[in-house]
């Protein structure tokens, strides 16, 4: 299926990049107050941040709320959206990722472990989608990989579990200063490499 989308649009690589566009703009189109493109944005994203915010918290429910906060802030904020410094997307889940932690540590609740997180089905997603998704995330893989395991484990946990860098010292029995060096330079070497 992806050969035929490559086939009919061009490559993975331009059907990823126009899909960014696509949502670069809705969001600089609700900078503006166009609420159809809020719409269309919510349509186009929402399931995305939605698979994030319920890997990381347990109740669903929950989830839905937190999404709900997300897209209404992202109304509110999305003049802030700077489409030089990251997509659309990664903005819209950067908001989310923050704000379930923001509940997290205000519930206290125990977020789910990376291997304990529910299944979710894409809401029916387009093949364009399913590309995008799935290459992101083999580069994604790809550039972890390159991280000394330790180091890896510490950025998975940080951002699936939202843990504070003292928490993850204390899980993985480093001292403070070390995990905030290991995540300083774990994340300074992804992003340099997701650049690549």
């Amino acid at each position: 299926m992806t050969d035929d989308i490559s086939r009919s649009t061009g490559s993975t690589d331009d059907v990823d990049r126009q899909r960014r566009e696509r949502v670069n703009r809705l969001l600089l189109d609700v900078a503006k107050g166009d609420e159809q493109a809020f719409a269309a944005l919510y349509r186009e994203t929402s399931a995305r941040v939605f698979g994030v915010i319920v890997r990381m918290i347990s109740d669903r429910g929950e989830a839905e709320d937190i999404l709900q906060d997300v897209y209404t802030s992202a109304w509110r904020r999305a003049d802030a959206f700077d489409p030089a410094r990251g997509s659309a997307i990664t903005w819209l889940i950067a908001l989310g990722r923050n704000r379930t932690i923001d509940r997290m540590r205000q519930h206290r609740e125990e977020p789910l472990g990376e291997d304990e997180a529910p299944e979710l089905a894409d809401e029916a997603p387009t093949p364009a989608a399913a590309a995008e998704l799935s290459e992101e995330r083999r580069r994604l893989e790809r550039c972890l990989e390159r991280l000394e395991p330790q180091q890896k484990r510490a950025i998975r946990e940080a951002f699936f579990t939202g843990a504070s860098y003292a928490e993850l010292a204390q899980r993985l029995a480093v001292p403070l200063g070390t995990m905030k060096s290991w995540i300083r330079r774990s994340l300074m070497l992804l992003k340099t490499c997701l650049e690549q």
